[in-house]
């Protein structure tokens, strides 16, 4: 990166009162320049702890709509506005209305990665870091996970005393590492633990030494004896991985762990996200309100 863009960025960020926060998969030097980089629950959090008048996200748009949700009053710009999340589109609320009419006492319990019009139709919120303590504080037996499948599947395996109805939707990174792929990965490196994220399938769950968020990864590779490691998730967290451990090897399973939204925003883009304060997230108050009720409720829940 540049020195003069960098100096530029700095300059900007606090003549016009901005507060950068990126998610875990954006590019290394974007994530070199934020104030905050985590994984969604962790951004989400500090959303509605920052000062500053306009929060700049460098991730996808699930994301900056979170921050407005939580954070009426500030101005909420995306770096790219065309970086989006195909899981947050694999759901309709015609199948909400549907499930709860055949579970009266159904929780349609909201994956993160969602649209403001899901959310809005939802009981509560998740991260895939809050979600097993959040469906377990709920009364309702009945669970309507949505929308990713094998975070529910996987959830719903350390609560059997739930009934969990799952919809088909999927992130297409995580489900494009596969378990033949993996065993190849494991006997290149044997002596590597293998990191996993919930949103893969379960056979690749299945091979793994440990199973977590973004950021639960991040924690279990510091604070592990280990050397090295495999890693099923996106590969914008290696960044974070070799900048905390330089003495550790991390290794990916294939050539597809990579998101092409998140890779969308560059340096330039958040310069130039700066130098205009736009594309600003807009949304109707009225479903403004209806989508802060679930993400509130997550938030008092995951405490």
């Amino acid at each position: 990166m540049a020195k003069n863009i960098q100096e530029e960025i700095l300059r900007l960020k606090k003549e016009k009162d901005v507060v950068i926060l990126a998610h875990y998969y954006v590019d290394g030097e974007v994530q070199a320049l934020a104030d905050l980089v985590g994984d969604s629950y962790f951004l989400a959090k500090k959303a509605t702890q920052v000062t500053e008048q306009n929060i700049l996200f460098c991730g996808v748009s699930f994301m900056g709509e979170s921050a407005k949700i939580l954070n009426p009053d500030k101005r909420v710009i995306m770096a790219d506005e065309y970086a989006d999340c195909p899981m947050a589109h694999m759901l309709d609320i015609d199948r909400i209305a549907q499930v709860r009419q055949e579970y009266p006492d159904v929780a349609v319990v909201c994956y993160v990665n969602s649209t403001a019009e899901i959310k809005a139709h939802s009981d509560v919120c998740v991260t895939s870091s809050n979600a097993l303590r959040v469906v377990q504080a709920l009364p309702n037996r009945d669970i309507f996970f949505v929308p990713d499948e094998n975070l529910g599947r996987y959830i719903a395996g350390k609560l059997p005393e739930k009934h969990f109805i799952f919809n088909d939707g999927f992130c297409h990174v995580h489900t494009s590492i596969h378990k033949e792929e993996l065993l190849k990965a494991k006997e290149v490196h044997p002596d590597a633990l293998v990191l996993t994220h919930p949103e893969c399938t379960g056979d690749v769950l299945e091979l793994s030494d440990f199973i977590g968020s973004t950021s639960e990864i991040l924690d279990y590779a510091n604070q592990t004896d280990a050397k090295e490691y495999i890693i099923c998730t996106e590969m914008g967290v290696f960044y974070e991985l070799e900048l905390k451990n330089p003495q550790k090897k991390f290794y990916s399973v294939g050539h597809r762990q990579f998101c092409p939204n998140m890779k969308k925003i560059t340096v330039d883009k958040v310069l130039q996200a700066l130098q205009t304060l736009e594309p600003v997230v807009e949304m109707e108050e009225e479903l403004r309100v209806k989508a802060n009720v679930p993400l509130t409720r997550m938030l008092e829940l995951a405490k």
